[in-house]
């Protein structure tokens, strides 16, 4: 009866969204849309943390919270990259990763877009030169739009999924779709992650 008394005495908790907000909202709309033209459905994103500090995780949380609230305009999160149209990464790419992000990128549907999360996927950021650090996330799959930001916001990373889904060419396969080799130095981490069972970061 408590619980009762104190909703009735705080009444509507809730506020308007901000203009920023009202932003997200026509992005993802329009996110939706144009995934249904190239789908014919919803989009299915598969997030692979390639050995980030979970910054970008937080804000890509985010996302499917209360406020952004992705997922009812059509955009979800999906657990196996073979269900997957576009992989969202983030963190620079360790050692132990570097076979597992190859191998998820492989086991997505063409044209399994890819977007990079935050500048550590770009450049490795602050990890950049560490021996745990094999490389950014463009030297072992295509990548078809940058999300910059330490963490980018929400906001920014439904842009880039957005620039990704306009990149997608029509009728014309990619490159990378004709048969494209893996980067240089990759099979030295393929080897080690095969021999290691995929491993972990």
């Amino acid at each position: 009866m408590q619980l009762f008394a104190k909703i009735l005495s705080v009444g509507l908790a809730t506020r308007p969204l901000s203009p920023v907000h009202d932003e997200a909202i026509h992005l993802v709309r329009t996110i939706d849309a144009r995934s249904r033209r190239l789908f014919g459905r919803a989009l299915a994103i598969r997030e692979v943390d390639a050995g980030s500090c979970n910054g970008c995780e937080i804000e890509i949380g985010g996302l499917a919270g209360p406020v952004y609230d992705m997922e009812r305009f059509g955009l979800h999160f999906v657990a196996s990259p073979r269900h997957a149209d576009l992989l969202l990464v983030t963190g620079p790419v360790t050692v132990n990763m570097a076979a597992p992000l190859r191998k998820t990128w492989e086991a997505t549907p063409a044209p399994r877009l890819v977007v990079g999360a935050g500048v550590c996927a770009r450049t490795c950021g602050v990890f950049a030169g560490s021996y745990a650090i094999a490389g950014s996330v463009d030297r072992f799959v295509p990548v078809d739009a940058w999300v910059d930001g330490c963490p980018p916001e929400p906001t920014d990373i439904l842009r880039g999924i957005l620039a990704a889904l306009d990149r997608l060419p029509s009728g014309e396969p990619r490159d990378d779709e004709r048969g494209a080799r893996p980067a240089r130095g990759l099979r030295r981490f393929w080897r080690r992650g095969a021999s290691a069972g995929g491993g972990s970061r």
